[in-house]
């Protein structure tokens, strides 16, 4: 893959959202419908497990795959429109790309990679370089610049392939995973610094990206796709608060179950009943964190208002603290500090109880 898809200047600005989409894409047994909005200077992150179809979107927005119906308007331009017989070709899109990988071409030095679009656009020598320098300058990165990409750290490539894309004045920016191939100390230093420089993006941008610190850090709305269709889309604060699929959970770090209320009483779809603290009635979703779950080597006296007997499966270390995976009635994770771990002997197919109060629970419609 080369960078020819950052070649194409933006178009003028229109009113209302840069880039209105909906992708409909069919490939074999799988079918991506996906709508898609984003305002100018918005960032919207696009999560969801393998094979949900993340992928095959930021392929068919960058031209790399055509619609099979939908449309794709961008800057108020018809890029694709497959019922008008519209289809706008990958290097005249106004398109910039940061790949995971980056792509940066070898051969040239950082200064002469930054300044390939602006060339393609139609830029003389000196002022494609010009313009590549004071990229490179924003970035850091001027002095660095007759360097090859071969001489670069992980996070100096990151941001000469943002440069890059970015030096093209691009209405639609696409990020695909572009903070994956970093360590963890160099990932949280360029995470700051990628803020920063979409901050000062004017044209929208679509994250794609497994991570949801950052997309929690980066992104002004989510919008997560499974099976090839959303699932949820808003605000980091409505998402995280209120799940609606166990991959949103999980990415969120809740337990989450599905029953039905009457009152304080939810009964789960196993038979499984829950107490929790808001009185509701009819479907709903239960969801409380793994660090409210409370582990005892017999049934626990007391407040907390549900408890059950459970078998450790699995016990993983989750930032300062242990994840312990239980089984049983319900299927839960829970939290607990190394020092409460060893004075429970905890080790894999251990019995024990496990325990939740009822106002560390949240409930809300499931409808």
């Amino acid at each position: 893959m080369t960078a020819d898809l950052s070649v194409a200047g933006a178009g003028a600005g229109v009113g209302g959202p840069l880039l209105d989409a909906h992708l409909l894409v069919e490939r074999g047994t799988f079918r991506l419908d996906l709508p898609l909005v984003i305002d100018p200077g918005e960032v919207v992150a696009l999560l969801g497990p393998n094979g949900a179809g993340k992928t095959t979107a930021l392929r068919t927005l960058a031209g790399l795959i055509p619609l099979s119906a939908g449309h794709l308007t961008l800057a108020g331009r018809d890029l694709d429109r497959p019922g008008h017989r519209v289809w706008t070709p990958a290097e005249r899109r106004p398109i910039g790309v940061v790949f995971q990988d980056y792509l940066l071409f070898p051969h040239l030095s950082v200064l002469d990679n930054v300044a390939f679009g602006p060339r393609r656009q139609g830029l003389d020598r000196r002022r494609a370089r010009e313009r590549a320098a004071g990229w490179l300058d924003r970035m850091g990165l001027a002095e660095h610049a007759r360097r090859k990409p071969r001489q670069l750290s992980g996070g100096q490539a990151q941001r000469v392939a943002l440069a890059r894309a970015l030096a093209v004045d691009p209405a639609l920016l696409l990020l695909d995973e572009p903070l994956a191939a970093l360590d963890a100390r160099t990932r949280l230093d360029t995470r700051v610094q990628l803020q920063h420089h979409l901050a000062a993006h004017a044209g929208a941008t679509l994250l794609v990206t497994h991570d949801p610190l950052d997309a929690l850090v980066l992104a002004d709305r989510l919008v997560i796709v499974e099976h090839g269709r959303v699932v949820q889309a808003g605000d980091a604060a409505t998402i995280t608060a209120q799940p609606r699929t166990d991959y949103v959970a999980r990415l969120v770090g809740l337990n989450l179950y599905r029953g039905r209320a009457d009152g304080r009483r939810v009964l789960l779809a196993d038979g499984f009943a829950v107490t929790v603290a808001e009185p509701l009635r009819g479907d709903v979703f239960v969801a409380f964190p793994p660090s409210a779950v409370a582990l005892h080597p017999g049934r626990p006296d007391g407040s907390p208002r549900n408890s059950w007997p459970a078998t450790i499966s699995g016990i993983q270390r989750h930032g300062d603290n242990l994840r312990v995976q239980l089984t049983g009635p319900i299927g839960v994770a829970a939290d607990v500090t190394p020092a409460a771990a060893a004075q429970l002997r905890l080790a894999p197919g251990q019995p024990l109880w496990a325990a939740v109060k009822a106002a560390e629970t949240r409930v809300y419609p499931a409808g």
